[in-house]
């Protein structure tokens, strides 16, 4: 058995995150993805571990994001009780 790899092309990246080799792109230059470019041609890696940051730091955005909608959520409610 090998090891998984350091790194992981971008068409990699679209794999482990089910979506498309445009988003993952989108995300690297927006720099909401770490990744580093090799060569003059551009080939673009990014690291397992930076992968699996980027992974957590969407968990937690979409938590917040959902607690944002509940709170919001809740106070329609409470005004629509009052009136």
């Amino acid at each position: 058995m090998s090891a998984a790899p350091r790194f992981l092309t971008l068409a990699d990246v679209a794999e482990v995150l089910n979506t498309s080799l445009a988003q993952v792109t989108a995300l690297v230059h927006r720099q909401e993805l770490k990744a580093l470019k090799l060569g003059g041609r551009g080939q673009w890696r990014v690291e397992a571990s930076e992968l699996e940051d980027f992974i957590a730091r969407m968990y937690e955005q979409t938590d917040r994001h959902l607690a944002q909608q509940r709170t919001a959520s809740a106070l329609e409610s409470t005004e629509k009780l009052e009136i």
